[in-house]
């Protein structure tokens, strides 16, 4: 190799090495930590005070480009409240959360809310609102009593009721509450014959009595049977015991 070459060989050599230096210079400093956090999205139910706590022990330690956007996302996702996350960074040492809100549709299981799809979700400490349904059920069946929430609703409607808590029980027996008032204890099987006769008994004689019922058993192959108020209890019936 003559001479004028190995000093363009070297010459190359230096520029690399000074080029991956100064680039690893630059990004040294833009990859500056995380100073500043914005939020956007419409927030209903919880305030942007409440998520800003919730989020900075996620960001604390991370800086502005090294950050994994798609793992701090699924972090985030997992702050009550939170159904979707986007995350964005912002010149030059910024990260702008946007914020989409669960929509809570009725209470679970005591200690969670359901959305529109039937899936629970904690609330954590922000109230629920307090017109929401009590659901119940086994784990996984959000979704199932959720539907028959609003097919029952839009029957009971019509006789101007209103379900106030639904259980399915373990066994696939569903009870329901009225109003506040009388439970309906409507079993696992034929359930659309016994709504039904419960329609039929309501508009014939008990809606004139609902302040004075405690339960309406309608697990029974015929009929409706009805506890009062102030009624010895006599337990269920084997025939009707979670049929």
């Amino acid at each position: 190799m003559s001479h004028a070459a190995r000093g363009s060989l070297v010459g190359l050599m230096l520029f690399l090495v000074l080029l991956l230096a100064g680039g690893r210079a630059l990004w040294l400093w833009l990859d500056r930590p995380v100073e500043r956090v914005s939020i956007s999205g419409e927030l209903r139910h919880v305030s942007a005070g409440y998520l800003r706590e919730e989020l900075a022990p996620l960001i604390q330690g991370r800086t502005w480009l090294s950050v994994n956007l798609g793992e701090l996302r699924r972090e985030a996702r997992e702050i009550d409240w939170l159904a979707e996350v986007r995350i964005s960074r912002e010149w030059p040492d910024a990260l702008t959360f946007e914020l989409i809100e669960q929509v809570p549709v009725a209470r679970w299981n005591d200690d969670f809310l359901l959305n529109p799809e039937g899936e629970p979700f904690a609330f954590g400490p922000v109230s629920p609102p307090g017109d929401l349904a009590d659901l119940a059920g086994p784990e996984g069946s959000g979704p199932e009593v959720l539907a028959y929430y609003h097919d029952l609703s839009a029957r009971l409607d019509t006789l101007g009721l209103t379900i106030t808590q639904l259980r399915l029980e373990a066994r696939g027996a569903w009870r329901l509450q009225l109003d506040d008032g009388a439970w309906v204890m409507l079993g696992r099987n034929d359930r659309d014959a016994r709504l039904a006769r419960l329609s039929a008994a309501w508009q014939r004689q008990l809606g004139a009595q609902a302040s004075h019922i405690r339960y309406i058993d309608l697990r029974y192959p015929n009929g409706v049977a009805v506890a009062w108020h102030g009624e010895t209890e006599t337990g269920d019936d084997d025939e009707a015991q979670g049929s």
